[in-house]
């Protein structure tokens, strides 16, 4: 049902991320550090800035095959700049990525890292999917709670909105990783905070 509902606001939601962008000023990508960037769909057109001013060699992408079709780079086109693609499709709004696709994605970015480049990882908006997986990379490298990790990213990319499931599968990385239990849940951005 998620998937369908997801499916269904699809259009709509992303010409709010335009607006968004166009009209108020919302920035379509935000870096995190020398490695990582945060965005919304990487637009074909965002390509060669992308490769040549933010030296992206590869991108995650955490959305489904539907949402990129017809606006964003095949794994073959972006092969053609040099950028390998990693796809860890989640259903947007209320998709959590699994655990293993988390470890996965960190270990992407950080192989990109060693070798002095940066990483794209994006959802459609840029907000919840790609947070999550951003989160799980600050968390591994820093050794940050999930709390910490969702509060530097929102410092950064104030619209940003982890949603309950997918901070606990963040928690659930962390308890994995470090064999304890972080000391609070979170929802980035405002919203109920529980424990």
């Amino acid at each position: 049902m998620a998937a369908l509902f997801a499916r269904a606001v699809f259009y709509p939601s992303l010409g709010y991320n335009i607006f968004m962008s166009k009209v108020w000023g919302r920035h379509w990508y935000d870096r995190i550090d020398q490695t990582v960037i945060i965005g919304a769909l990487p637009f074909r057109s965002l390509t060669e800035e992308l490769v040549r001013k933010e030296n992206v060699r590869g991108v995650i992408t955490m959305t489904e095959e539907y949402e990129t079709k017809f606006f964003v780079n095949t794994a073959k086109e972006w092969e053609s700049f040099g950028v390998e693609q990693l796809c860890l499709s989640t259903v947007d709004i209320l998709g959590v990525p699994k655990l293993e696709d988390l470890k996965r994605g960190v270990d992407f970015v950080t192989k990109h890292g060693k070798n002095g480049s940066s990483v794209y990882v994006h959802c459609k908006a840029g907000r919840s999917r790609s947070a999550t997986m951003v989160a799980a990379y600050l968390i591994h490298l820093h050794h940050w709670s999930p709390k910490k990790a969702c509060d530097y990213i929102a410092s950064i990319r104030p619209h940003i909105l982890i949603r309950s499931g997918q901070f606990k599968i963040l928690k659930r990385y962390y308890s994995e990783l470090f064999s304890e239990e972080p000391d609070t849940l979170y929802e980035a951005k405002g919203t109920a905070a529980f424990k």
